[in-house]
């Protein structure tokens, strides 16, 4: 791909080495190691506190030693999500990077990181071409963003001195954002033991897979399939007509992943294997139907196993339908204030029989923290009447907009002087790390922006390798104004 902006191909450069180093959620500690040398080599003082967090302190340019500092901020980990059988270790794997005819960055068939890897390129860029000028840099580069936002919950008092944060963690070039909701993590585990044998059952696999996926935050409003959710429509479905068993379960990969794909081992009485078959063909094609636009390569199948397994009863299975069904998924309240803006939802994420449980875990996101905890206690009460232990966890803070931000002010005015129009300026269902700082340093004023990424958190996700340039252009003007 032939590349014209000079920055951005020093950008991609700077990208492609970040996407050999593996840093998966929790396992951050060889892009952590790989930053220090980084850091080392160009002689910026660095330094990581017990969460992994990076701080690499960049001084000014020439003329700006006056400003004042300025935060660039993104996190180290990624989502990793692949392609149904497509053979790739995110421990130790790097991810394949693929340029697409019409000007996208892509992976092969995994996910492509530029959440938010490309906020660590832009930013060594920033602090090592002398043709920048900048004001003091600290670059603030956090781990476990995505599964729970705990390094930026880890930082303590007096790990970054400056009062201007500029997240780069925005996923629409020309957007600014200026809040975010606050989210919690539930997990909800019901006794489930499959120890029957039944001999005039025959093993199967109930498959609903090839759905969209994305993020649970920026995508759920489109409405996409939930795998799960299908599977066990269509394990009611067949109970309806007969004596259908649960061997096993699973689904989903990552709590703040749209689940694309599920599975369950069945059992199913041999005299009622045909009509099975004919309710799953049946459901695939309502299915395709109901979300002909969000999943157009949504399958459902049933497929014959070999091997001996064990049932669950009918008591366990019918209660294990249940719980799903009554579990909530998606939108749950649209905001009054914020046309378009979802205010409240629930990603239910993940399905595991793990310990003689099956256990569930979902993500919930609200902009109203009342809302939140009013969600939360909706799927314990679930919890309860289904006989199961439920708890919530990883609680952390919305990001209330502040539109007499002085940040707010300057990168419009910047903006406008660049560009010759005016950006949008948007709260988004989305947890930002920004709502977490800012509790911890008072006095912190911050936006969110970056380039355009896509379907962030699937093996789908792309970067738009123009609006990279764009966002370079902006950010640097930005440096410039504090002159």
């Amino acid at each position: 791909m032939n590349i014209e902006h000079a920055y951005t191909a020093k950008i991609l450069d700077a990208f492609h080495q970040i996407s050999q180093v593996p840093r998966p959620s929790k396992k951050e500690e060889k892009i952590v190691a790989w930053l220090m040398n980084w850091a080392s080599e160009q002689g910026f003082e660095a330094r990581t506190d017990d969460a992994l967090n990076v701080l690499i302190k960049v001084p000014a340019s020439s003329g700006y030693e006056d400003s004042q500092t300025l935060v660039l901020q993104g996190h180290m980990d990624m989502v990793c999500e692949k392609a149904k059988g497509f053979d790739h270790d995110f421990d130790k794997d790097p991810i394949e990077l693929i340029f697409t005819d019409d000007g996208w960055l892509t992976a092969n068939q995994t996910t492509l990181g530029a959440d938010n890897g490309i906020a660590i390129a832009m930013a060594m860029v920033a602090a090592t071409d002398k043709c920048v000028e900048h004001p003091p840099l600290e670059l603030l580069f956090t781990t476990d963003e995505e599964t729970g936002l705990t390094g930026a919950v880890s930082l303590q008092a007096g790990f970054i001195q400056g009062k201007q944060l500029l997240n780069i963690d925005s996923e629409d070039e020309g957007v600014f954002t200026v809040g975010c909701a606050g989210g919690e993590d539930a997990r909800l585990k019901l006794p489930f033991t499959a120890d029957e044998d039944l001999p005039s059952h025959s093993a199967f696999r109930l498959v609903t897979g090839g759905m969209a996926g994305g993020h649970s935050g920026i995508d759920i409003i489109e409405g996409r399939a939930n795998a799960i959710k299908l599977l066990f429509r269509g394990i009611h479905l067949i109970g309806q007509a007969m004596d259908v068993r649960i061997s096993t379960v699973t689904g989903g990969s990552a709590r703040n992943a749209i689940p694309r794909d599920a599975e369950a081992v069945l059992l199913i009485p041999s005299s009622g294997v045909a009509t099975a078959r004919s309710i799953v063909a049946e459901l695939e094609q309502k299915a395709k139907s109901e979300y002909a636009k969000t999943d157009p390569n949504l399958t459902v199948e049933l497929v014959t196993i070999n091997g001996n397994h064990k049932a669950s009863s009918a008591d366990t299975t019918q209660r294990a339908v249940d719980t799903v069904f009554a579990y909530p998924h998606g939108v749950a309240e649209m905001s009054k204030d914020i046309e378009g803006l979802v205010e409240t939802s629930n990603n239910m994420a993940t399905v595991n029989i793990e310990n003689g449980k099956m256990v569930i875990l979902s993500n919930q996101r609200s902009s109203n923290m009342d809302s939140l905890a009013l969600l939360c206690e909706r799927i314990l009460s679930v919890a309860r009447l289904a006989g199961a232990e439920g708890q919530t966890s990883g609680g952390y803070p919305s990001w209330k907009p502040n539109m007499d931000s002085q940040l707010l002010a300057r990168c419009l005015e910047v903006y406008r002087a660049r560009f010759g129009k005016e950006p949008v300026v948007e709260a988004i269902h989305a947890g930002l790390e920004c709502g977490i700082i800012g509790s911890k340093y008072d006095g912190m004023d911050m936006i969110s922006f970056g380039p355009t990424i896509k379907n962030p958190h699937s093996p789908e996700e792309k970067i738009e390798v123009d609006s990279i340039g764009k966002t370079w252009d902006f950010m640097v003007a930005l440096f410039e104004s504090y002159k």
